[in-house]
């Protein structure tokens, strides 16, 4: 093999060779020096197996090292550290003050006006009875006050939630004519719900919940506030015989049915109220409060009126008696065993699933506005607990409310106590005031949801995501038409599915570039992005942009023989020289396994029967000791590894280097 010495006079391999094997094993400064002449690249000090499974299970599971503060505190410290880490509350009721008091009370009372008719309106969509709805508003704010970590975040049953446990349930047990065992498989899959959102904090499991991505997440969200929509026509136009089924076909056929008029008219003109009230608050920021008690003010107004019309004599759907006094106890309801545990078990995954998707999404929106961090482990923790806790205490699913939370926010709430002032008011409505529901038309509740769930729909995000990345937005599609077409599991299944696609075909279909050189500098770019980078004579130069494992080591290597394979038709063309040496950039290479490092012997062996140098160029740490592990750098050569390309090409073809 011909070996060209650099003419500067610079003996490059002279110089290396006086450090020693052993020298330069122990010298791990050597890696982190410039480019300077005479480096060679470095190998890190080896780990053992245990210290390395460590490292990994660390940044798995401990990615924010939770332990910090623990180190070097007496015990007694560490267990109120404990503490404060379950229960938040201990940290910061200790700094409350009357001022923080005023916020948090304002911003609870108008989240509980906002709640109250929301909550009834949700149970409809679960079909659970409405007391179950105001209950969800009880206890859970209650424990997460104490828990949670997020100061915005308002809790409560949501559309979305809801939507999904009505779908999921009725297939299991009709609620018409099993009301009673329809809401023992509620509180079982509820009580799942919180085993699963505590058990995933509990465990540190929060990276799953990345997996759905955030297109994913907005096209899900847009598909469940339609289909939520028109399930609302019921209750809107009037209609007796409705669907179950929450697909659109379905619902659009069982639309046809008679009207009722009277009812259309009261849903009509106070779904026009409210939506005058909400674009009255985006306008001005000030006047939020005039749209989160609009639904409350519609509630009283229309109940009025129907007491007073008798208009429900006419056929104007009511919501009939609300049950008084608060939440009795369900643990006994709970389905321990039978075929209804299973069933309960596969909805509550399902349910806790989605509603913690949505909570820690609300929650880190909100403490990004503030600028304060919550900790997604733990919030799971507190979000599952309120849902154990719920489920013995007669609630269904409860999460965070987007539409609450930004009124929260937007009232001036300080921490978590607005939760407490909301759930003492709701308990106060139980206790005193749900006989006056009775007349409240089911128009009316069906355009306080539509109201609601109209901003789920996010056009803006959803254009910016088409502009942007338009793999994310076959994502959304494919979760908004899975929802709207099929059902909200559909949905979200096909969502996940097109996240995942995408994340395999990153893996195994990796980007690798042809390099040139700018000129008058010692550097090498793509030549797609900067075409004035000239290619070397004789030198062809790949880089690699992602580790090389099983999955991807296979196409990497045809890649680069391709590569090879169109040169060699150009030079022919043109009459250039031929490439006599490939060298391969690594540094965007963060790992390689075994099945990686067959490939690169196979590249060898082609490159060979060619007459072609392979070099390798900043291989990383942990590549570079796989490799010799490997014995891939024996069978190589160690003076064909160099810190850089252009060190490379320096040394390999020394006549365009000089040009430089």
């Amino acid at each position: 093999m011909p070996r060209t010495v650099s003419d500067g006079g610079e003996d490059f391999d002279g110089d290396v060779s006086s450090q020693t094997g052993s020298h330069r094993y122990t010298d791990s400064n050597s890696t982190h020096h410039h480019h300077h002449h005479g480096y060679k690249v470095g190998f890190p000090p080896a780990k053992g197996l245990l210290a390395e499974f460590a490292d990994g299970v660390k940044e798995t599971f401990f990615a924010d090292d939770p332990l910090r503060e623990y180190k070097d505190q007496p015990r007694s410290k560490k267990l109120w550290l404990s503490l404060v880490h379950l229960f938040p509350v201990l940290d910061w009721a200790r700094s409350y003050s009357f001022g923080k008091f005023k916020g948090d009370f304002v911003a609870g009372l108008t989240i509980a006006s906002l709640c109250i008719p929301q909550d009834i309106g949700y149970a409809k969509l679960a079909f659970l009875p409405a007391h179950v709805g105001l209950y969800s508003s009880f206890v859970p704010p209650l424990v997460y006050a104490m828990m949670g970590s997020s100061r915005d975040i308002a809790i409560g049953p949501v559309a979305v939630v809801s939507l999904l446990l009505g779908t999921l349930l009725q297939e299991e047990i009709d609620p018409v004519k099993n009301p009673y065992e329809y809401s023992r498989l509620a509180f079982t899959a509820t009580f799942f719900a919180g085993i699963t959102q505590a058990m995933l904090g509990f465990f540190r499991l929060g990276f799953i919940i990345e997996f759905l991505s955030h297109a994913a997440i907005v096209g899900f969200m847009a598909g469940a506030a339609v289909t939520i929509a028109l399930q609302q026509l019921k209750g809107f136009l009037g209609i007796k015989k409705f669907t179950k089924k929450s697909d659109i076909i379905s619902v659009m056929e069982s639309v046809w049915g008679n009207w009722n008029y009277q009812t259309i008219l009261i849903g009509a003109s106070f779904l026009a109220f409210l939506l005058t009230t909400k674009y009255i608050a985006k306008k001005n920021k000030k006047l939020f409060w005039v749209s989160a008690i609009a639904p409350l003010i519609s509630v009283v107004i229309s109940t009025f009126c129907v007491f007073i019309t008798h208009a429900d004599k006419q056929g104007v759907a009511i919501v009939k008696d609300i049950k008084q006094g608060i939440n009795p106890p369900s643990f006994h309801l709970i389905y321990w065993s039978g075929p209804y545990l299973a069933k309960g078990f596969r909805i509550g995954v399902v349910a806790g699933m989605v509603a913690l998707t949505e909570a820690i999404a609300i929650g880190r929106t909100f403490a990004a506005m503030k600028d304060y961090q919550i900790d997604g482990n733990k919030e799971m923790v507190a979000l599952g607990t309120m849902n154990i806790v719920g489920s013995m205490t007669s609630c269904y699913v409860a999460t965070g409310s987007f539409s609450r939370s930004a009124v929260n926010y937007m009232a001036g709430c300080k921490t978590a106590v607005s939760n407490v002032v909301m759930a003492i008011v709701v308990m106060l409505t139980l206790l005193l005031i749900t006989p006056l529901f009775k007349y409240t038309p089911n128009a009316i509740l069906a355009s306080i949801i539509i109201n609601a769930v109209v901003s789920l729909v996010d056009y803006e995000t959803a254009y910016l995501i088409w502009k942007v990345d338009k793999m994310d937005f076959v994502a959304l599609l494919g979760a908004f038409f899975g929802v709207v077409f099929a059902s909200v599991e559909y949905g979200l299944l096909i969502a996940v599915a097109i996240s995942l696609g995408k994340i395999l075909l990153q893996v195994t279909r990796p980007r690798t570039a042809l390099l040139g050189n700018l000129p008058r500098t010692t550097i090498y770019r793509n030549v797609e992005q900067y075409p004035e980078a000239t290619k070397v004579p004789g030198v062809m130069i790949v880089r690699v942009d992602s580790a090389i494992y099983f999955t991807n080591s296979n196409y990497v290597k045809e890649r680069i023989l391709r590569w090879l394979r169109d040169e060699e038709e150009q030079q022919q063309e043109q009459k250039l020289s031929k490439t006599e040496f490939l060298i391969v950039e690594l540094s965007p290479v963060t790992d390689i396994d075994t099945s990686g490092i067959h490939a690169l012997e196979e590249l060898l062996k082609a490159l060979e029967k060619r007459k072609i140098q392979l070099i390798l160029a900043n291989p990383g740490p942990a590549v570079i000791q796989k490799l010799r592990s490997a014995k891939f750098t024996d069978l190589i050569g160690d003076d064909k590894i160099f810190l850089s390309v252009s060190d490379a090409v320096k040394k390999f073809a020394p006549k365009s280097a000089l040009n430089v």
